[in-house]
């Protein structure tokens, strides 16, 4: 049995999977509003969560180790990451812009792995010896999570920042005060009109209107601060993971590799996020300007270094 054609062949039909979810999103999201076509884009998003958990089991039962060591596997686990997210969203919040946000990127990392990277990266070999620890599965599992969940919180902070353009936004209440906010629904005009039939007149629209959006960035924004903020406890325990593993190995602890000095970036952005929004310093704009900038230091933490090619986190390296 040939174990390389099943991977293919199941990353190829989750790639297609993906490919259509991103379709059907943006369709039901710009030209039409059917609630089965939103139906059939979560169904397909789930279906390719399961071909790419099925693909990364066959690789691990065929090569006996946990499937994270090199750049290929770890996009493949990436983008499964970012499916079980949104499957994980769409659960809690029923609203379409979530899927139409992280398909785009979920197919993006899937089409890179599959078309983009030389088939000899693609192929499963012995691990050198710094990786063969049982540390493998927490560290690097953990941190590409964490990368997962940081990209969808840092997405929804830039589309805040596109949907208030232009706009004087001063968001209401405390964003850790869950109960002060509302998720991901909100109310289109023409419901807000049934009830009030008797007040149809243009400025009742135009305030519908301003309290419709202002509930939308609300909701964006308290969801994008509580993914960040469970990210972020994430990437720390991975990056503490990998400082434990980095003195099995080598012997330090620290050694301000490339990888390891954009991670320690990548944490400290998103740190001071957290922190100006749990005592308020920063209103307004400023803190989802921050976390959008984070989006960018996430993919040069994971991605960016690679093509380096230096450092003790080599073996990944794009030639």
């Amino acid at each position: 049995m040939n174990w390389n054609s099943i991977e293919n062949s199941l990353i190829n039909i989750a790639f297609i999977f993906l490919l259509m979810t991103l379709i059907i999103y943006w369709l039901n999201l710009i030209v039409t509003n059917i609630k089965v076509l939103n139906k059939t884009a979560q169904a397909l998003t789930m279906m390719s969560n399961i071909l790419l958990s099925s693909s990364l089991i066959l690789r691990w039962i065929h090569n006996s180790y946990f499937p994270l060591s090199n750049l290929y596997e770890s996009l493949i686990f990436l983008t499964w990451s970012l499916t079980f997210v949104q499957i994980i969203l769409e659960k809690q919040n029923n609203s379409k812009l979530i899927g139409s946000l992280i398909a785009p990127i979920a197919l993006f990392t899937i089409a890179f792995a599959s078309i983009s990277l030389p088939n000899t990266m693609k192929q499963a070999e012995p691990l050198v010896p710094a990786l063969r620890s049982n540390w493998l599965m927490m560290h690097v599992s953990i941190m590409m999570i964490s990368y997962a969940t940081l990209i969808v919180g840092s997405l929804l902070s830039i589309l805040f920042l596109i949907i208030s353009q232009g706009k004087n936004v001063n968001i209401q209440g405390k964003s850790y005060n869950p109960a002060q906010k509302i998720l991901l629904k909100y109310s289109t005009s023409n419901d807000t009109l049934k009830n009030n039939t008797n007040r149809q007149t243009v400025s009742i629209h135009n305030t519908i209107y301003y309290y419709n959006r202002l509930n939308l960035l609300e909701s964006i924004d308290n969801l994008s601060y509580r993914i960040i903020g469970l990210g972020f406890p994430l990437l720390t325990i991975g990056i503490i993971a990998g400082s434990v593993w980095a003195n099995e190995a080598w012997g330090s602890y620290w050694s301000w590799d490339p990888k390891e000095t954009w991670a320690l970036i990548t944490w400290l952005i998103f740190a001071v996020y957290l922190h100006s929004r749990l005592n308020q310093s920063w209103q307004g704009k400023k803190p989802a300007i921050l976390a959008s900038f984070g989006f960018i230091v996430v993919w040069i933490c994971y991605l960016g270094v690679n093509f380096l090619g230096k450092g003790l986190h080599s073996y990944g390296w794009i030639s």
